[in-house]
């Protein structure tokens, strides 16, 4: 029997009710939580921080660029929608990888969707550091490692304060999205605030569309792609979920609607209430515009909106990165300890480790703290395109496979599959292209290289050292 032969079979995996032992998990999370979990995935430090640099070199071409990675981001969602109403799992992007393309393909999956994580929840504390210098004078790395401690003692507890935790840190998001949107249209239609020449003509009079060339809109791809970063959380929680299939897939239903009203439509009032040459990197647009309208007290108050989204990027970060430790471990991918589960069915050994691999976040942030988060999110960038592409790879397999009659056709299916797939992979293609013709971006090729040695070796020794423990339990089933 071969690695990836040994999963369970499709009529048992696919219940809703499986039982919580099935993965040692407690089903804590509900639908209510499962859907704020959907929608804070896509509001993230990309679009509260990382917006003001993107619209700096793009303009309102970003609103385009926003569109279609969107466009993207959907087609790779229903394909794991699809994938997920087959076999819901947690750890689900290595599941499946081990699953249509074999269990070197599982390994790198699950390792590399670690890394992103590790990396990103880097990225967070950083800027959360730049959020809370707005009212104090502290140094970034402190608030850094104040902010992961206190993210790590949250999930070592139960999933149940994980999930409670980031229904309230999606709640806050939402509501300072909407109120900023009410306020910008109120400053547009109304004539509110200090605004200097509010109009929707901003969108295209000061340069046009693309005020510095087509080639900057398209080099921001990698940056708008880091915002999408967290979409695809709702897989890893399948195995912690209640009723799955049901819960995912209106999770998953919603989101062209919260791309379109969160990324597009926030981004269409921002940069119509001021023009796009007032917002610059390093500081959030968000706050910003509201200082430019005169608000000061609503600048602060967004600013403290900013600060929750780091935090509940954080907090799924260290969320993801224990489940999928613990995924590796059962399939003999990881050290065994990852495995452990506390008496609260809490993978508290690979959670630990994960937080630990996130304090290069706060040495990164000591040696380079002007530059660590372009660093930083270049390399998750990098990362996350490959966990996405592969979503589709398996997706892609996935329908051949029910062509021929070998596996049951999910009833939640990717609308033009599989010329939606392949159009997505060549776009994810294209943003690795483009990462060559940026600093930050080389710097995730490089980085991006040195992981892809590192984990071959990894398997490479894990083969050597479990192949013969493998060989036995195999020969023990057999029996």
């Amino acid at each position: 029997m071969t690695g990836s032969d040994r999963r369970l079979p499709a009529d048992a995996a696919v219940s809703d009710s499986a039982a919580p032992g099935e993965e040692g998990y407690s089903r804590g999370l509900n639908p209510r939580t499962i859907q704020m979990i959907a929608i804070g995935g896509a509001i993230g430090t990309g679009l509260f921080y990382g917006a003001g640099g993107a619209i700096e070199q793009a303009g309102p071409a970003l609103i385009l660029a926003y569109l279609a990675a969107g466009l993207a981001i959907f087609v790779i969602m229903r394909a794991l929608g699809e994938l997920l109403t087959y076999r819901p799992v947690s750890g689900s992007f290595a599941e499946y990888a081990h699953e249509f393309l074999g269990r070197f393909a599982g390994f790198v999956t699950g390792w590399t969707y670690w890394a992103v994580w590790v990396a990103t929840c880097m990225a967070e504390i950083t800027v959360a550091g730049k959020y809370v210098q707005y009212w104090f004078d502290i140094d970034p790395w402190i608030t850094a490692l104040v902010v992961l401690a206190v993210m790590f003692a949250a999930n070592m507890i139960s999933v149940r304060l994980f999930g409670e935790g980031e229904f309230w840190f999606s709640a806050i998001k939402v509501t300072a999205i909407l109120a900023m949107i009410g306020i910008g249209i109120g400053v547009l239609v109304f004539g509110i605030g200090r605004a200097t020449d509010p109009t929707v003509t901003n969108l295209w009079a000061d340069g046009g569309v693309f005020p510095n060339g087509f080639g900057q809109s398209l080099l921001v791809l990698q940056i708008v792609l880091f915002a999408y970063v967290g979409v695809e959380l709702v897989g890893v929680t399948a195995g912690e979920a209640r009723d799955p299939r049901t819960t995912l897939r209106k999770a998953i239903n919603t989101l062209p609607f919260r791309i379109g009203l969160f990324y597009v439509g926030a981004l269409l009032v921002i940069m119509s209430v001021a023009s796009w040459r007032s917002f610059h990197a390093g500081k959030s647009p968000f706050v910003e515009v509201f200082e430019q309208i005169g608000i000061p007290a609503a600048a602060g108050i967004i600013n403290f909106v900013l600060l929750t989204a780091a935090l509940s990027s954080c907090n799924s970060g260290i969320y993801s990165t224990g489940r999928m430790l613990r995924s590796l471990s059962l399939r003999q991918e990881a050290p065994a300890r990852f495995g452990e589960l506390s008496g609260r069915s809490v993978p508290y050994v690979g959670i630990t480790a994960s937080a630990a691999a996130m304090v290069i976040g706060v040495v990164v942030n000591v040696i380079s703290p002007d530059k660590a988060f372009a660093y930083i999110t270049s390399v998750s960038t990098i990362g996350i395109i490959f966990v996405w592409g592969m979503i589709l790879v398996c997706h892609l397999l996935y329908r051949a496979k029910v062509a021929r009659g070998l596996l049951p056709a999910s009833d939640y299916r990717l609308p033009g599959a599989p010329v939606t797939s392949i159009v997505a992979l060549a776009f994810l293609g294209l943003v690795v292209v483009l990462l060559f013709w940026t600093e930050s971006g080389r710097t995730a090729i490089v980085v991006g290289a040195v992981w892809a040695v590192l984990v071959c070796g990894g398997y490479l020794l894990m083969e050597k050292l479990g192949g013969g423990a493998r060989e036995k339990e195999e020969v023990s089933v057999g029996q």
